[in-house]
């Protein structure tokens, strides 16, 4: 699976850490920025990811500043997109399995390291229900 990733300087720890889990899983990452701490915009790289996502060069995003807020806000204004900011793993599930989320929103200063690879890896790996009443809710969305 080829998933984006992207952060702001309040999310760069957090996203180094998570692409590193996420190639040991033996995923492709296309890294999307910041490549440091230094202090950046969050639009810049949500947007980024979610162009990738939206134009199908990955199968999935995720995006990451201080409280997920910010960047969940943005890679929803990208048509295709459903971002959803997840701070346990069930909300992990659960959107992957009602919204079919393609993009994670996560806050680096509000879930720490451990608790973040776990809904990472609840994100990626459960698929869509497919049930009908949900494909109906998403077209509403679309729409």
């Amino acid at each position: 699976m080829v998933i984006a990733i992207g952060s702001d300087h309040g999310g760069f720890e957090l996203k180094e850490k998570v692409k590193e889990h996420l190639v040991k899983m033996g995923h492709e990452v296309n890294d999307m920025g910041t490549d440091s701490l230094s202090s950046c915009d969050y639009p810049v790289y949500a947007k980024a990811v979610a162009y990738e996502v939206a134009d199908r060069e990955a199968d999935k995003g995720i995006v990451i500043c201080t409280t997920g807020i910010g960047v969940s806000i943005t890679a929803n204004k990208i048509r295709g997109i459903r971002a959803a900011l997840c701070t346990d793993p069930l909300m992990a599930r659960l959107t992957r399995l009602h919204n079919d989320s393609n993009v994670l929103a996560l806050g680096a200063g509000i879930t720490g390291d451990n608790l973040a690879i776990e809904i990472v890896d609840t994100f990626v790996n459960t698929k869509f229900s497919g049930e009908e009443r949900h494909a109906r809710r998403i077209s509403q969305i679309e729409g």
